[in-house]
């Protein structure tokens, strides 16, 4: 498919849901960021579940950070592959804090240089909590 025909299709999108929501649980980038990477392979319903408990308790990198890998697992083990989502979300969070003040960054390339971030979440996370919106990247 060329780029114009990309262009068109997604325009046509765009113009049939203008302000799309996703039907995760946040209410902040990083709660959004946290929600997005535990859901890889994951029901948007079974993150919601894991993370109505997590987020009250702790909803900052430094937060989740100090709750530590086994920590966090205690609030993820219902949704697949918890193991490696914790490290990666501790890791992600260890660099939130390291390189970013603990914010997440409004930017593809911070954001895909986080572990468990790759191109989607970091779409995800650009159009949703930043009001980004890509059509064909």
């Amino acid at each position: 498919m060329n780029k114009e025909k990309r262009i068109q299709i997604l325009t046509r999108l765009r113009d049939n849901n203008p302000k799309p929501e996703t039907e995760l649980n946040f209410s902040s980038p990083f709660e959004l960021l946290v929600a997005v990477t535990l859901s890889a392979q994951a029901t948007d319903v079974s993150v919601n579940k894991a993370t109505d408990k997590l987020f009250p308790v702790a909803n900052t990198a430094q937060a989740i950070y100090d709750l530590g890998i086994d920590g966090l697992k205690q609030y993820i083990k219902t949704i697949g592959l918890y193991n490696n989502k914790a490290i990666n979300v501790i890791n992600a969070c260890k660099m939130l804090i390291d390189l970013h003040g603990g914010e997440v960054p409004e930017n593809r390339e911070a954001l895909e240089a986080l572990p468990g971030v790759g191109r989607k979440t970091a779409n995800v996370v650009l159009n949703t909590a930043f009001g980004w919106h890509y059509y064909c990247s």
